[in-house]
């Protein structure tokens, strides 16, 4: 007995030193996914929305709360971003959910795969409109016609570019 109580407290340090090792590497996995997600804010609070002269930050249509980073692999990440059009019909959620695609795209440093959803309850058609937003090939359609493809620019660029 007094055998196996020795090898208890002798291996107890050695779990708890490994046990605060693993706290410590989630805590840093946390703080760089929040770092990505502020990373990801800040490059789509300044788009324009395409009706009225304010940001969609401006408007409450995208928060920092809005953006989730997810490590996918090494320097890869998943980006989920839930928005909240102004009204529950608004007209131009597929067009913001547009600048949103093409802004990130455009503007991310890193490897990163794109969902964009409508926030879960604030817009009256949600599921079509989320179904169009993540196809890769209706995003390049739209993005051949140059009048939404002018829109978009206008939406997009930054006052000072």
């Amino acid at each position: 007995m007094e055998t196996v109580w020795r090898l208890v407290s002798l291996t107890a340090p050695t779990v708890r030193l490994f046990s605060g090792l693993t706290d410590y590497r989630n805590a840093l996995k946390t703080t760089k996914m929040e770092e990505k997600a502020l990373e990801v804010y800040d490059v789509i609070r300044s788009i324009r929305d395409p009706e009225k002269p304010n940001t969609l930050e401006e408007l409450d249509v995208v928060t920092e709360s809005c953006v989730e980073v997810r490590e996918l692999g090494e320097e890869e990440y998943l980006i989920i971003i839930k928005f909240s059009p102004t009204v529950p019909h608004c007209s131009l959620a597929t067009l913001i959910g547009l600048c949103l695609q093409v802004k990130l795209q455009r503007c991310l440093p890193f490897k990163h795969k794109l969902e964009i959803y409508i926030s879960e309850g604030t817009h009256s058609t949600e599921e079509d409109i989320n179904k169009q937003i993540n196809d890769k090939e209706r995003v390049a359609a739209a993005m051949e016609n140059p009048n939404l493809r002018e829109i978009v620019e206008q939406c997009v660029t930054e006052p000072d570019d």
